[in-house]
């Protein structure tokens, strides 16, 4: 597996897999083609039914220029990976290259089936067992077992990660207003920090924070600002509100909350080189799913619980997301993706908690339940992974016509 830091990726919303990884292929097509003067750009599959919705066509623009180009919408080419495009290049001498390249989640790519930049394997475990079972010989806890392998350096990236992380959610908590697109859905977060209630619970007052911060981090994706894969951008914000509340309901310090990022990058990672983080893949339980297992895993290290237990909430927020389908209405990654950051924020402290009574009991592994998550995303049908042709999508569009 490769390092955590290509997991959590820093960019612009509002999607990891449809914004930033669209952003990064221009990036390198002008780059390799210095020469070049005009690029035809077709996206297929996810790109093409939701490339508007999600910004795809204004990104790619936006980062070619100063070279022109042309979006084409191919609705009907089946290719093997759902977000993929060709980029046929104009260069100044009448040539043309082309390329084909795919972007399979959070904010990677790939150029003709390679990586556009080699990036290091540096964990040489390949599941969470290994990683459990390398941790027992060495008496490692999860947080030195990244130090052995990343060096001291990745805690200085992971600290930009969550200065980045709190940044959005700061943002989000101020910013009122209508979001970008045709749906005319109202920012929400805001509303959330004022309880309407005089005698409400302490759950509920925890509820309403988390989802808050949830939304607040969400919102700031959809509008486009800097968010945080984590692991993409459509899920940008269950790790983060998940931080953020226990590091100021228990007075956890800077330095205990970064090592709990840590910890929610290696299940990430598991996820990421097993199954699938796309939610054009295997559906929003990639997403969202991934997203509520890396929290859970979090919560459960600030919670002191040991590798099982860690395991054990992981495994749960994940199981309990199975079969989650991703069907953004309209193309936006709005609805139901904002609710679903906060819902999955408030799932992930319930699965810690359930591991703090259950880990020693549960039979279910980690890597049995990836692989489940995974299987169950090629069973969709495509309607339900990232078109906007099945599902709630469909649902809200025909009820209003």
């Amino acid at each position: 597996m490769k390092s955590i830091r290509y997991l959590f990726r820093i960019g612009n919303g509002p999607s990891s897999s449809h914004t930033i990884g669209p952003y990064r292929i221009c990036r390198y097509i002008k780059a390799k083609y210095p020469e070049a003067v005009h690029v035809d750009v077709t996206l297929y599959g996810s790109f093409a039914l939701t490339g508007r919705g999600h910004g795809t066509d204004k990104t790619i623009v936006e980062t070619l220029k100063p070279l022109t180009s042309k979006i084409i919408f191919d609705y009907k080419t089946k290719t093997e990976h759902p977000n993929t495009l060709k980029a046929e290049i104009h260069m100044a001498d009448g040539t043309v290259e082309t390329i084909w390249a795919t972007s399979p989640g959070g904010g990677s790519i790939r150029i003709n089936g390679e990586t556009s930049a080699p990036e290091p394997e540096i964990y040489p475990e390949k599941n969470f067992t290994e990683i459990k079972q390398k941790c027992a010989e060495n008496h490692w806890d999860l947080v030195e077992y990244v130090r052995q392998r990343e060096g001291d350096e990745i805690f200085d990236y992971l600290d930009t990660v969550y200065d980045t992380m709190m940044d959005a959610i700061d943002r989000g908590l101020v910013t009122s207003g209508e979001l970008p697109g045709k749906l005319h859905v109202q920012r929400r977060a805001k509303e959330f920090l004022v309880s309407k209630y005089k005698d409400e619970s302490e759950t509920g007052n925890s509820f309403r924070l988390m989802l808050a911060y949830a939304f607040a981090c969400a919102e700031e994706n959809a509008a486009g600002g800097i968010v945080v894969t984590a692991p993409t951008c459509g899920s940008c914000g269950v790790v983060p509100s998940v931080l953020k509340f226990y590091k100021s309901k228990y007075k956890k310090t800077r330095k205990e909350v970064i090592n709990a990022l840590a910890v929610a990058g290696i299940i990430g990672n598991c996820i990421k080189y097993n199954a699938s983080l796309s939610g054009a893949e295997a559906g929003c339980q990639a997403e969202i799913g991934s997203a509520c297992s890396m929290a859970a895993a979090a919560y459960a290290y600030l919670k002191q619980l040991d590798i099982n237990g860690i395991e054990c909430a992981a495994e749960v927020a994940m199981e309990h997301s199975l079969g989650l389908t991703c069907d953004p209405v309209g193309g936006y990654v709005i609805i139901p993706c904002i609710e679903r950051n906060g819902m999955a924020a408030i799932k992930a402290v319930a699965a810690a908690r359930l591991a703090e009574y259950a880990n020693d009991t549960s039979v279910v592994s980690l890597d049995e339940v990836v692989q489940t998550m995974y299987r169950t995303g090629k069973d969709m049908k495509k309607a339900y992974r990232e078109t906007s042709k099945g599902g709630l999508a469909e649902e809200v569009k025909m009820s209003k016509k």
